[in-house]
């Protein structure tokens, strides 16, 4: 048996003609949230997956800098990340940006999809939930050296230009407002498939579970809870949401600091209730009445998913603002944007009046985005089995 026998033979390996890979972007919790949640599902469908962090394939420092950047300016001056989203949003900027970025991790990238073990084995499909890391997939397919589908997880609402690149072949929406305008910006293949969130984020199912949650975290019993959630770095103005909240007499605020101690220790001398890093974000929202969220990120979805009535207030510069809006446009999370407004809101969303359907919505998508991704892979598996098929009967023939 000559080598190119050898080698054709070796891809046949269902372990590696059915394997995915992911890139993830470790900026915030939510990339790095739907990527692993996408390959928690695959896996349960027998495919091999690789998960990498898109980040640690730019050259020196510069993905951790751009990691500690973002994080110390949504902490320090949120409004400078608004005015970078702005900046990069525009066509000039961001085309400078889609080329810098995709040129940067070429190499990199291109040598953890294309390899595993000691085997030469394309990956069935490749998964981007990040923007920089959907840039370098397109350029690797318009050069040709990626043969396997790149899809594109959108995990916001709102889509910035930096999502879209021309040689994507997939772009899976969280629903039609953000499958809208993914198309306006020249997206390929869009569908809509609704969040990836972990099933433990299920609505209560009895008071009691409720009870057992809030007596999990040392929460009151017997007052209205309402969950301000800021993403992993405690992003934004949240001691002044806090405030507020509690100023309605509506309802006691609890609030997630994430890794930012210092809000924490803010949170505390006012005498709320302020929580650090929460392992068990489900059971935390299950016990709660209502979620006050800044981002709209994956924090906003897990509070949808857990079917808790969720409001958008004091949402930050850039990707909150869009975020917010988008979602707002969708009828999931209405946008409380003045202090004003705030009393009449929590008390519509403590009713249930305006958001159960959408948390319903939010937590039975229409389609699992991790079905849609083994549709694809599975094709691209057929297909290369046929033309195998077709070389072997060549070779022996």
């Amino acid at each position: 048996m000559d080598k190119a026998q050898c080698q054709i033979m070796s891809s046949d390996d269902p372990r590696h003609s059915r394997r995915i890979v992911i890139l993830t972007g470790s900026v915030g919790g939510g990339h790095d949230g739907a990527a692993y949640e996408l390959e928690h599902r695959l896996r349960a469908m027998d495919f091999t997956v690789e998960t990498y962090d898109y980040l640690d394939f730019l050259p020196g420092r510069f993905g951790a800098l751009l990691r500690d950047s973002y994080t110390t300016s949504l902490r320090v001056a949120p409004f400078t990340w608004g005015l970078v989203a702005n900046v990069t949003g525009r066509r000039p900027v961001a085309g400078m940006l889609r080329a810098a970025s995709a040129a940067l991790a070429r190499k990199d990238t291109r040598r953890s999809i294309g390899r595993t073990a000691d085997l030469v084995a394309e990956p069935a499909a490749v998964v981007s939930t990040y923007p920089l890391a959907s840039q370098a997939l397109g350029r690797l397919r318009r050069s040709g050296r990626l043969n396997a589908p790149a899809i594109t997880f959108l995990t916001d609402m709102s889509v910035h230009p930096l999502w879209i690149s021309s040689g994507v072949d997939f772009h899976l929406a969280l629903h039609e407002v953000a499958a809208e305008d993914a198309r306006g910006r020249g997206a390929k293949g869009v569908q809509v498939c609704g969040p990836a969130v972990p099933a433990a984020f299920h609505p209560a199912a009895s008071e009691e579970e409720k009870r057992k949650a809030r007596a999990q975290f040392g929460l009151p019993q017997d007052e209205p809870l309402a969950v301000l959630v800021s993403g992993a770095g405690g992003m934004g103005d949240v001691r002044k949401s806090a405030r507020e909240v509690a100023d309605t007499g509506l309802a006691r605020a609890v609030v997630v600091c994430g890794r930012n101690a210092s809000v924490r220790e803010d949170l505390e001398a006012d005498g709320a209730i302020a929580l650090g890093w929460v392992d068990d974000m489900a059971t935390l929202l299950r016990g709660c009445d209502v979620a006050v969220q800044n981002a709209g990120g994956l924090s906003s979805l897990e509070a949808l998913a857990t079917g808790l009535p969720t409001v958008t207030y004091r949402s930050v510069p850039g990707h909150g603002a869009a975020n917010a809006a988008a979602l707002d446009k969708a009828g999931w999370v209405p946008w409380v944007r003045h202090v004003r407004d705030l009393p009449a809101a929590l008390q519509a969303a403590l009713t249930g009046v305006p958001t159960t359907s959408a948390a319903r919505a939010a937590a039975h998508p229409p389609t699992d985005p991790a079905d849609v991704i083994a549709e694809l892979a599975n094709q691209t598996v057929d297909h290369r089995r046929r033309r195998r098929i077709t070389r072997r009967l060549r070779l022996t023939g």
